[in-house]
């Protein structure tokens, strides 16, 4: 199979384009190599004859149409998005431009590939967005697919809209999609702006833990790897027009989390005294917070026979020991803009 993977360079989708190479899969990697890219991320694919790379950006619809007749995909597997919440409150037009004209604007050039090559059956416009789409949870229940759009950020409000465009641009023009919504992720390579990385990252530097509010918020960690399984299987198995929500079914609160982070680093890398636990500092919650996120998948297990691999407690040592062993790869990565800075606190 011949994949189109957009964002190919980021977190998510660098971990897509290293495991379907490793499953013999031909890929084209187009990314326009913003902030968080970082072609590091599949360095150990970049010399195979299966895998190209494309620098464009999504909103190029000259550059999409080029790329798509040049390399002539069986599918697209659309994860280029801007994706962090708290950039998203400081600065919500670039979440609009990306993640809603973005998507509007490869999905016309989708349609217009698929119609030129005949609208084969077989070809699969695949649109990953996330669990944040639904809104916030109480202490109970989980997200289906049949849960209410009810977006409550700037980031969670554009993927909800191109969620929309998606499903419309299948029932009006027919183009054959699937569509995942993904509880958090977690694991190697992931940009050093989001909670694991900078709570792993800030007990190194001996600096203060920031935990949101009091650290009750709820979230289901998803270890990145096993999501990648997911939609490489969804993108070959999924049925056209059906959407499908990938959890890790691991719910720990935003405290738990990062005391058992603090447990790891004091086995694998000790301080001379004390625990990397009384680094923890609270502070002033962002705007909108969601108190909770679950994802209830039994639709991909039921349908595609899909289950989690990996624990969090197994998948938060994987993650420690792979930033312990890999400091070039991140220190680079702290001197872009906005990183280590406290972003999201406009209101």
């Amino acid at each position: 199979m011949k994949l189109l993977v957009t964002g190919g360079a980021g977190f998510i989708g660098s971990a897509v384009v290293r495991l379907a190479v490793a499953r013999g899969h031909s890929v084209v990697n187009l990314d326009a190599l913003t902030y968080a890219a970082c072609l590091d991320n599949v360095a150990t694919v970049a010399d195979n004859p299966r895998y190209s790379f494309e620098q464009a950006d999504i909103r190029d619809r000259a550059a999409m149409d080029r790329i798509l007749a040049q390399h002539k995909p069986d599918a697209i597997m659309h994860l280029a998005a801007e994706s962090h919440v708290d950039r998203s409150i400081d600065g919500p037009g670039t979440f609009i431009e990306t993640n809603i004209t973005g998507t509007y604007t490869l999905l016309e050039a989708a349609r217009a590939y698929w119609v030129a090559q005949g609208r084969p059956s077989s070809f699969r416009f695949h649109h990953i967005s996330t669990d944040e789409v639904f809104g916030s949870l109480g202490s109970e229940g989980q997200f289906t697919e049949e849960t209410p759009y009810d977006p409550r950020s700037p980031y969670s409000a554009s993927k909800a809209a191109s969620d929309h465009l998606v499903q419309a641009w299948h029932h009006t023009y027919g183009l054959p999609i699937v569509l995942t919504n993904c509880s958090n992720n977690y694991g190697p390579y992931h940009f050093p702006e989001k909670l694991i990385p900078v709570i792993i990252l800030n007990a190194l530097a001996g600096k203060p833990l920031p935990i949101y509010g009091d650290g009750s918020n709820v979230r289901d960690w998803l270890y990145v790897e096993d999501h990648a399984d997911a939609l490489l299987l969804v993108v070959q198995q999924g049925a056209v027009g059906r959407s499908y929500n990938i959890g890790g079914e691991n719910e720990r609160s935003n405290l738990d989390l990062v005391r058992s982070l603090c447990g790891i680093l004091d086995e694998l890398r000790p301080k001379p005294q004390g625990s990397y636990a009384d680094q923890i500092t609270f502070v002033t919650d962002r705007p909108g917070h969601d108190a909770r996120y679950a994802i209830d998948p039994a639709r991909v297990s039921t349908e595609l026979g899909w289950r989690p691999s990996v624990t969090v407690e197994e998948g938060l040592r994987r993650t420690v020991e792979w930033y312990l062993a890999n400091e070039g790869w991140w220190r680079a990565l702290q001197e872009r803009s906005g990183v280590g800075e406290r972003l999201g606190v406009k209101s």
